[in-house]
């Protein structure tokens, strides 16, 4: 297993730290971006939305409740790279694997013992850039430097293709429930939901599952026809990575699909394809939002809830249409954080209500698409 190897990070900006290599012994590039979670590593290396990125973790150790399959968001590590400042070995009883022999045999580099609060506080004061881990050359780093300069940048990427479902195929796995608690039978299932995989995370799928729906995920390219064909009493459009407004095969259908009258969900990256399909715009954010302790508020009610996010881009507020209104904003920045169309079963909420990981302050939303189909029926 190749661990402790010299490995450097290189970022677009010329700063170079080096540390101590795990998992694959490969160069990557990718946008490099932080996480503020404490927890959660695996969930979020396999979340499809990190497609494209190298992830640094803020919390100092990392790798202590390992790997299990249990856990997983995708079939495997999505993320273009993993940076931690102290990398351990598993203590976890639920711990099946290793997190760098996981990595390795995806072929995903990491890099450990380096000072990620620096690295962090560069990324935040200049924003989210370009970057590249790769075994240590020595000395002059000057090819890597070039080589991270020339790589596209997240503006105007469309990085769909890479994670999305090639075919369609039903999902029917409810929510993790520990071994002590209850067994619960599954209901039968009320609604049939069909769900855009712009790079779904599987806990979405659970908490579908669980709220009575029968769901059948489609490719992202899926025209908006071949949807309906397969009734559905609702629709999902799912997170994911890249630029939104790339994705402009996902827009159409989406501008289709609201037109149906059906009930529209959508999170994360799907919030964003929906509010373009009504018409808004988005925007690059400088370092994204990325964790699990971001404060949004509900304008509805007034409450606050504590929220898992992971996005780069976010929607115009300036730019929103008429006939739609702003649900929810971070309290941080006072960015949109959800949307619905007046008068219609359709919204949008930017950050991750099914978290995994996360706080589940906002497990209500699946309850509300569900009580918008009930209603549409």
């Amino acid at each position: 297993m190749n661990v402790d190897h010299p490995t450097v990070l290189v970022l677009e900006n010329g700063r170079i730290f080096r540390g101590r290599g795990f998992g694959a012994k490969t160069t990557s590039h990718g946008e490099v971006v932080f996480n503020t979670s404490i927890t959660g590593y695996q969930e979020i290396i396999s979340d499809p939305s990190y497609c494209g990125q190298i992830v640094v973790m803020t919390a100092v150790e990392i790798g202590n409740v390992g790997v299990n399959k249990a856990d997983l968001e995708a079939l495997k590590p999505v993320c273009a790279g993993f940076v931690v400042r102290e990398r351990t070995d598993a203590s976890s009883w639920r711990g099946e694997d290793e997190l760098h022999d996981w990595l390795a045999a995806h072929g995903v580099p990491g890099i450990e013992d380096i000072d990620t609060r620096a690295l962090t506080r560069c990324l935040r004061d200049e924003g989210a850039m370009r970057g590249a881990i790769a075994p240590d050359p020595g000395g002059d780093c000057a090819q890597l430097l070039a080589e991270v300069r020339a790589q596209p940048e997240m503006n105007g990427l469309d990085l769909v293709p890479r994670v999305t479902a090639r075919e369609r195929y039903g999902w029917n796995e409810p929510g993790w429930r520990a071994a002590w608690e209850p067994v619960v039978a599954p209901a039968e299932p009320r609604f049939h939901v069909v769900a855009y995989d712009f790079g779904i995370k599987r806990n979405i799928l659970r908490r579908l599952v669980d709220i009575g729906a029968r769901v059948t995920v489609v490719p992202a390219t899926t025209p908006a026809r071949d949807a309906l064909a397969l009734d559905p009493d609702g629709i999902f459009l799912s997170n994911g990575p890249g630029d939104p407004a790339a994705v402009t095969y996902g827009i159409a259908a989406t501008r289709e699909l609201v037109a149906s009258g059906k009930p529209v969900f959508g999170i994360c990256l799907g919030h964003q394809i929906l509010s373009l399909a009504l018409g808004a715009k988005t925007f690059k954010l400088p370092f994204g939002h990325h964790g699990g302790n971001h404060p949004v508020k509900d304008l509805t009610t007034g409450k606050v809830e504590i929220t898992a996010q992971n996005h780069g881009f976010a929607v115009d507020p300036a730019s929103m249409p008429e006939g739609t209104r702003i649900t929810h904003i971070n309290l941080y920045d006072n960015t949109v954080e959800g949307l619905e169309v007046e008068g219609k079963p359709v919204f949008g909420i930017q950050y991750h209500p099914e978290a995994s990981p996360g706080p589940h302050d906002a497990h209500y939303l699946f309850g509300r698409f569900r009580d918008a189909m009930r209603s549409s029926r």
